[in-house]
């Protein structure tokens, strides 16, 4: 029986907002859904790294702007309190610059607040699996914006970058274009994880790219993976 329990744990999150109508609303969609648990509610970031700290939580959801403060100033410190969390941020507007940025820090997803109870507790789940989450509309409107930025013609042909990838280095593209980390990479390809992170170094050298994003982007506008449906 104790095997059993261990087994069904259930997926630890910590919502940090600052309204408390919204925090009692995310708490009824999460914990109506068997296997998750909400072990914590912050509305600051004091009480925030506290908690994550103190209950060691599987998911955050992170709400970009805590009363003029936004959450993406102590990302940072709390990956370093709870260094297994995975964070999801939680967000009423399309900023592209904040949601990149939220990206480059960490954050394996973004939903809308607008978006229906199951999206929330999807993104959960897929998150907490190992994959990343984001909003169709909101990916399209950041390769909107990003790739007049990070796609900027390069001299030599993109036909030709693209040529120069090996099998490998095409595989581990289209397993980061499928939000994968490196260890689940490392894992589905039977590799270390510092082979992987050669064959990074080698796709961003070859293709021009300079971070995970960036690479994102550049393999969904050219078929070397595919957007998130």
């Amino acid at each position: 029986m104790m095997g059993t329990a261990a087994a069904i744990r259930p997926i630890h999150v910590l919502l940090i907002d600052d309204h408390a109508v919204v925090r009692s609303g995310l708490r009824m969609v999460i914990e109506s859904k068997l296997g998750l648990k909400v072990v914590g509610e912050a509305s600051n970031r004091a009480d925030a790294l506290a908690i994550a700290a103190r209950e060691q939580p599987d998911i955050i959801l992170l709400d970009l702007d805590l009363n003029g403060v936004s959450g993406l100033d102590f990302l940072a410190d709390l990956f370093t309190k709870a260094s297994d969390a995975r964070v999801i941020i939680l967000t009423g507007v399309y900023d592209s610059d904040a949601h990149q940025r939220a990206m480059q820090l960490g954050a394996m997803g973004l939903v809308l607040k607008e978006k229906a109870a199951e999206v929330v507790i999807k993104a959960i789940e897929k998150v907490h699996a190992g994959e990343v989450w984001f909003d169709r509309v909101m990916m399209g409107h950041m390769i909107s914006q990003l790739s007049r930025v990070a796609l900027t013609p390069k001299s030599k042909p993109e036909a030709q970058r693209i040529a120069s990838l090996t099998e490998r280095e095409r595989e581990i593209t289209a397993l980061i274009g499928e939000g994968l980390k490196n260890k689940v990479i490392a894992n589905r390809l039977f590799i270390s994880e510092t082979t992987v992170r050669h064959h990074l170094t080698s796709v961003f050298d070859k293709l021009g790219v300079s971070d995970r994003l960036e690479l994102i982007i550049y393999a969904y506008r050219h078929g070397l993976a595919k957007p998130p449906s």
